[in-house]
């Protein structure tokens, strides 16, 4: 403990940027965290209201549902699909397909690139301070040597340089470790959206031939007054 304090007072100026990286990485992976939280829907209990909502107000009041919801998959997607639904599954599928590809996954991506960038630079940067800490030693070493004086006095220098190292890497590897647990997350994710997608459009393909026979019935009504006429 007192080496590190050593490190923290001697080569503070490796020590500080390695402690505001590391926070700085921890407010964006809580940031990410809570977009993902929010991000998220229980499938479970939103599908039996929204065929709810659209059986019994139809595709305006089914969207106006969705848009009222905080997550991703009725906010975003069910919303882009019902808007077209008028235009067929086919328009569906496409609007929904480009509001995955171009709006969802760039904003479940956000903060990820710069979460990996900052592992990689705190390793860097430890591997930097240790370098340039072990070049001041061994200069003091050979100085010493030249003076023919004790050299064992420079060990702890020595170790005290690794603690930079040390300090990228325990930054850097939770880092890496969250990362991989984000894209993880994004890809189930991914898979919950096409399963969302197709849930919405056997929804609105039952949903439509409720209305035709209604139709139907009214055009024979018509039918059969002209005919009595």
């Amino acid at each position: 403990m007192q080496e590190f304090i050593r490190f923290v007072t001697q080569d503070w100026y490796f020590a500080f940027p390695m402690f505001g990286m590391s926070l700085a990485a921890l407010t964006l992976v809580i940031w990410r965290a809570l977009l993902n939280h929010s991000a998220s829907t229980n499938m479970s209990v939103f599908l039996p209201e929204f065929q709810e909502r659209l059986s019994r107000e139809g595709v305006d009041g089914a969207l106006r549902y969705c848009k009222s919801l905080p997550g991703m998959i009725p906010r975003r997607l069910y919303a882009a699909g019902l808007e077209t639904s008028r235009q067929g599954l086919s328009a569906m599928r496409r609007a929904m397909a480009n509001v995955v590809e171009l709006e969802i996954m760039p904003d479940l991506n956000f903060l990820l690139p710069t979460i990996l960038a900052i592992a990689k630079i705190a390793t860097m940067v430890g591997l930097l301070g240790t370098v340039i800490s072990m070049i001041g030693t061994f200069t003091e070493i050979e100085a010493l040597r030249r003076e023919s004086k004790d050299i064992t006095s420079q060990s702890g220098s020595i170790g005290l340089a690794l603690f930079a190292t040390a300090l990228g890497l325990v930054t850097a590897i939770p880092l890496v470790f969250t990362h991989v647990l984000f894209k993880a997350w994004i890809a189930n994710f991914e898979i919950q959206m096409k399963s969302a997608a197709q849930k919405l459009l056997l929804l609105v393909q039952a949903a439509k031939p409720a209305a035709a026979p209604r139709k139907s019935s009214t055009t024979a009504q018509t039918d059969s007054a002209v005919r009595a006429r």
